[in-house]
């Protein structure tokens, strides 16, 4: 088995077409037939079905699928690592970024690594964590600076950068701010929680706190980001659980009894993915920045 072997076999199952296929690759559909018959020739089995026009993997097919996506992205990984490590300068970095950290510490540390790497091809895709996660583990991107979850998946490791201490808020207004002295979790149950997606690292601390006290957590409000939810949070629609950096005058801190919350901002990378020079001088610069704030 050969890497364009691979490539055009992976191309087939990804668009079911052989044509699509080979636009993809920029090659002929004959070359692209080519390649894959070699391929089942080699492993003696069928690895598609062509019924008509459509084209469906076989069961050798699929499992060739897992095993070969695999290879060809340590094949381009290794290319790319040895291409830079025999070069000066760093070509590229693909990355992921949270909008929070893109808000409140990206600026910084982007213009310290483009300084130094003025010609290197920079595509940041802002995600949440979630979605940042799915990306490295299927390669898709080399690192991401996100909120850090825990349990974290087993093939990945973060380096926490920032430890975001996290406040339950109101409005000024609002009647939970009128109340004296700490709250009780469970007074915060009958009011409605204006929180970020319930797929998200800051939705299941406070989750998981609630169901630590055996509290139900019933009327909420899910919005996208936490700026969104500042905005709303300020005209008394609700409570919610912000970072020390959102909070400002217009809003106002509540002490509830025996809850005290953070989470881990930082990076995250493929632990069997050998970091490339662009990476690795991204990782330094925000080490370093790290330690400033």
């Amino acid at each position: 088995m050969d890497l364009h072997s691979l490539e055009a076999f992976l191309a087939v199952a990804e668009t079911g077409s052989f044509s699509r296929a080979g636009e993809k690759l920029f090659l002929t559909q004959p070359a692209i037939s080519k390649r894959v018959s070699n391929l089942e020739q080699q492993l003696a089995t069928a690895l598609f079905d062509r019924i008509g026009r459509d084209v469906y993997l076989t069961e050798a097919g699929e499992l060739l699928k897992i095993r070969a996506t695999r290879i060809v992205n340590d094949i381009r990984d290794a290319q790319q690592t040895v291409v830079q490590l025999n070069e000066d300068k760093v070509k590229e970095l693909c990355m992921a970024c949270s909008h929070h950290i893109g808000l409140h510490y990206l600026g910084p540390i982007l213009k310290t690594f483009s300084t130094a790497n003025p010609d290197a091809l920079l595509d940041v895709r802002f995600m949440e964590s979630e979605q940042a996660i799915d990306a490295l583990l299927k390669r898709e991107i080399e690192l991401a600076l996100t909120t850090i979850p825990s349990p974290l998946n087993r093939a990945l490791i973060g380096r926490t950068l920032w430890s975001d201490k996290l406040h339950f808020v109101v409005a000024k207004d609002h009647p939970l701010a009128q109340k004296q002295g700490k709250l009780r979790l469970n007074q915060l149950a009958s009011v409605r929680a204006i929180l970020p997606d319930k797929f998200t690292t800051t939705f299941q601390i406070i989750e998981q706190t609630f169901q630590n006290h055996h509290i139900p957590l019933n009327r909420v409000l899910t919005v996208n980001y936490l700026e969104t939810i500042k905005e709303l949070v300020k005209h008394s629609l609700g409570w919610s659980l912000l970072p020390t950096s959102l909070i400002d005058d217009d809003l106002y801190t509540l002490e509830v009894d025996r809850v005290q919350l953070t989470r881990n901002l930082g990076i995250i990378s493929h632990r069997k993915r050998t970091p490339s020079r662009g990476v690795r001088h991204l990782m330094e610069i925000a080490e370093s920045a790290s330690k400033q704030n």
